[in-house]
């Protein structure tokens, strides 16, 4: 199906079945570590795919909100997430959080900064406060594609009760179908949130 077509489906798909929230690891920390190339290339799909992609969302009751290293990305990567932002502020079909040059640790190595820049006491409370994803709630479900069985630094901090489902499915592949399979086994479960 394709990188996007899968996303703006899947975005679709949990927006239809009335959740509220979707995370999607779009860019790691870590990923800025690949062949010059190959980063350069993804940046120039966002640029000239996502953004536009983003903006139907939009259209279509998607709030967008990027959560990770802005400061990492280009001038002009910046100032189109911020008008992606901008543009469907008011949005409230589902938020879509698009994680871009983001890390679990990163994101708490970064919020430990800005708290103890800001001289606040250090509580989980002030700490979340200081996140990326601060006004991201916490994850009921984490969905791993392609069969690896790892969590690669995503959401370490809020997906610590999550209900986690690995998949063996590629990215590209994964369809509604999927995405209902994973909603009917989570039901099924029973939560205990560390209880």
């Amino acid at each position: 199906m394709g990188l996007l077509t899968t996303l703006k489906a899947t975005i679709r798909a949990v927006r239809d079945k009335k959740i509220p929230h979707l995370a999607v690891f779009l860019f790691s920390t870590e990923n800025w570590k690949r062949e010059a190339s190959e980063v350069a290339y993804l940046m120039d799909l966002f640029r000239m795919q996502w953004e536009s992609e983003l903006k139907e969302l939009g259209k279509e009751g998607v709030r967008v909100r990027f959560a990770g290293q802005r400061e990492r990305f280009s001038k002009d990567l910046q100032e189109a997430m911020a008008s992606i932002e901008r543009d469907t502020a008011d949005n409230t079909q589902l938020t879509l959080w698009a994680c871009m040059s983001y890390g679990g640790r990163a994101e708490i190595v970064a919020a430990a900064r800005s708290l103890a820049a800001a001289g606040e006491e250090i509580t989980e409370e002030s700490l979340r406060n200081h996140l990326w994803t601060a006004e991201m709630p916490d994850p009921d479900i984490i969905i791993r594609t392609s069969g690896e069985k790892r969590l690669s630094g995503f959401l370490l901090w809020a997906g610590a009760y999550s209900e986690l489902f690995f998949i063996d499915t590629m990215w590209p592949d994964f369809t509604k179908e999927h995405l209902e399979q994973v909603l009917k086994e989570y039901t099924q479960r029973e939560r205990r949130l560390g209880k």
